[in-house]
């Protein structure tokens, strides 16, 4: 095996690890600590779930192709690699929608939030956001395995997708590419909207506060989930919000790895890095005197 092949194997692993351990640490810790059981933190360790399933359906396949000199996957498997793929991220695109939510009933509303953010809520809401996610791909995946595809099987990207699969297909691909299209940007847009909703309002309550510390400590609860939002969305609108799929492949494929592998990896050390409560539990748990100055 060429080193160089050996080098990139152990640095998908580490990635891999890497991860992991980022989000099972977030996880246990939630799971642990009595008094982060509340709908924010269960909100949390959903989100870190998800990005465990999201990276776990693509970054195995990368490292078998790694090991193998021809790398080929059946058009089944591809399909199935799409369609986990998408729901998983639909489904954390939902969830993020929901912690809007949540952080808008919490700073506007907070004497009924505890009676509206009831735990049976929660897991309706999550539940929701999944059963969204392995819905939304449903009619591409069907029009996508109804295509014939009688020429080249090169798929020019890391992990099997709409755009790379669907533009190997003998036919004219118009209808598909605007349907890809027009999904992606109304789901994208519609859960953009709703998490802005909820921000404006929230930025109104948060101006009136008196007191500097107040404003500074409401706004920080905020904070984290706007950075992973703005990362999430911003890396999947410039994937999937465009019409013109050739000659971009370069660009999708360094894109793919950032919204695929590097932000599931920073999204548990964003949150733990801007929240307060979880650094301190992490300073009490692991012994890390410095964790609540980062």
């Amino acid at each position: 095996m060429p080193s160089t092949t050996t080098e990139a194997i152990i640095r998908v692993l580490q990635g891999l690890f890497a991860m992991h351990g980022a989000n099972a640490l977030i996880l246990s810790l939630i799971s642990a600590t009595p008094r982060l059981h509340v709908p924010m933190y269960f909100f949390i360790a959903v989100l870190a779930t998800l990005e465990v399933f999201y990276t776990t359906i693509t970054m195995p396949r990368v490292l078998v192709d790694l090991l193998k000199s021809k790398k080929s996957i059946s058009f089944r498997s591809c399909l199935l690699q799409i369609y986990f793929f998408h729901s998983v991220g639909i489904s954390e695109a939902c969830l993020l929608a929901v912690m809007a939510y949540d952080r808008y009933l919490a700073i506007c509303a907070p004497l009924n939030y505890m009676t509206k953010m009831t735990p049976q809520l929660c897991i309706q809401l999550v539940l929701g956001c999944c059963a969204c996610g392995f819905v939304c791909p449903l009619p591409e995946i069907v029009l996508t395995s109804r295509l014939p595809f009688c020429g080249p099987s090169h798929i020019d990207h890391i992990f099997c997708d709409f755009p790379q699969v669907i533009s190997l297909a003998c036919t004219d691909i118009l209808t598909s590419i605007m349907l890809d299209f027009a999904l992606h940007t109304i789901a994208i847009l519609a859960l953009i909207f709703l998490i802005l909703l909820s921000y404006m309002k929230i930025l109104k309550v948060i101006v009136k506060i008196n007191s500097s510390e107040g404003r500074q400590k409401a706004f920080s609860t905020c904070a984290s989930h706007l950075i992973v939002v703005f990362t999430f969305f911003g890396t999947t609108g410039f994937m999937y919000m465009h019409l013109t799929w050739m000659g971009s492949g370069r660009y999708d494929k360094i894109v793919a790895v950032i919204y695929a592998f590097f932000i599931p990896l920073f999204n548990p050390i964003i949150y733990s890095r801007r929240n307060k409560e979880i650094r301190d539990v992490i300073r009490k748990t692991v012994g890390f005197p410095c964790a609540s100055n980062i």
